[in-house]
């Protein structure tokens, strides 16, 4: 069955056909019991991709986020992070609610985290603020358009913590788009990290779960904080199988839709109102600005659905465009057109 409305979230991906064979045949056991041979399979090769020693299977990715701020800060601590990242802003507050974590945000132009503020907010303090926990780095960066976080700023920041003996995490969710557009193997994005998570239910195209990786100490802490969580998953075979067949693919597929996010931007460039953001596009992600329009986000997004395509207003004059595996060329051509029409003005 096709699907009539076109979706531009990366989270929207539907499972090939190879995925849904091999989580039909999948081999299965209890995962909470670790006797599950093929999400142990899945999390050795993730391990093994990230440069990592181990890690553990979730249902999601703001879990695995979840679990590492459990196993790496105490309640009363607090984690240094840019105020736009996921974490802060897409994660329900789980930062303060379940993890008794309070944010310390930082400069992080572009979604790349300063370093200096970052060593700054390291230095320690009185007893009037909380000690620094964990320090947070998300590669690549949502909210800020795709960015990247290379290896020298990377390596740069975990230096920085390293000295100051507060663990790095990197939230990883899109952190193989990163690699493929530096031309380099995730672990080298990871190096002197204490912790990282990967999504598989985005441009991978499996149809759920993530990876939280670390070292074997840190993943059996966070097997029973996933379990407190309520993440313990039985025969969990079945999904982690998707997950296998998006290693087997490997994720040079990226590769287009970086490309038609950087189409996207130039087709929309020539919209008279329309300026988008970031230019050129770094990775699958378009942030586009109506505001010169006299549009807002909402009214267009909803112009934009009655002519079959989804997309999301993280802003009131801002629409947020997500390229991945199911929206073709001719998709990326024809949406450009429809916003097009939907801002010109109307013919007196």
């Amino acid at each position: 069955m096709t699907r009539s409305v076109i979706e531009f979230f990366d989270t929207s991906t539907r499972p090939t056909t190879a995925m849904r064979e091999a989580m039909s045949a999948a081999v299965v056991g209890d995962d909470v019991y670790g006797t599950d041979p093929t999400v142990r399979e899945l999390e050795e090769r993730a391990a093994e991709l990230l440069g990592m020693p181990a890690a553990l299977f979730t249902p999601s990715g703001t879990m695995a986020n979840l679990i590492a701020l459990r196993v790496h800060a105490r309640s009363g601590h607090a984690v240094v992070a840019d105020a736009d990242t996921h974490l802060l802003r897409a994660e329900t507050g789980g930062i303060a609610a379940v993890g008794g974590l309070m944010p310390t945000p930082v400069a992080a132009p572009g979604g790349i985290l300063d370093v200096d503020a970052v060593e700054a907010a390291l230095q320690p303090g009185d007893d009037h603020v909380p000690p620094v926990g964990l320090v947070w780095l998300e590669n690549t960066h949502n909210r800020a358009g795709g960015t990247i976080t290379d290896v020298a700023t990377t390596g740069r920041l975990a230096a920085v913590c390293r000295q100051a003996q507060v663990p790095l995490h990197v939230d990883g969710a899109r952190l193989l788009h990163a690699a493929l557009e530096l031309d380099v193997d995730p672990a080298a994005l990871t190096d002197g990290a204490d912790s990282v998570m990967l999504a598989f239910s985005k441009g991978l195209g499996a149809p759920v779960g993530s990876v939280v990786a670390g070292d074997e100490q840190f993943v059996t802490r966070a097997r029973r904080v996933r379990k407190m969580l309520g993440g313990g998953m039985r025969q969990a075979g079945v999904i982690a199988a998707a997950a296998l067949v998006a290693l087997d693919d490997g994720y040079s597929h990226l590769a287009d839709d970086h490309r038609r996010a950087r189409q996207l931007a130039q087709r929309l460039a020539q919209v008279p109102g329309v300026v988008a953001t970031p230019d050129p596009p770094p990775t699958n992600m378009v942030f586009v600005d109506v505001a010169g329009t006299g549009r807002s986000a909402r009214g267009l997004a909803d112009a934009l659905a009655t002519a079959g395509f989804s997309v999301s207003t993280p802003a009131a004059t801002t629409l947020r465009f997500v390229l991945h595996r199911d929206v073709s060329d001719d998709d990326v051509d024809t949406v450009a057109r429809e916003l097009a029409t939907a801002v010109a003005p109307p013919r007196g």
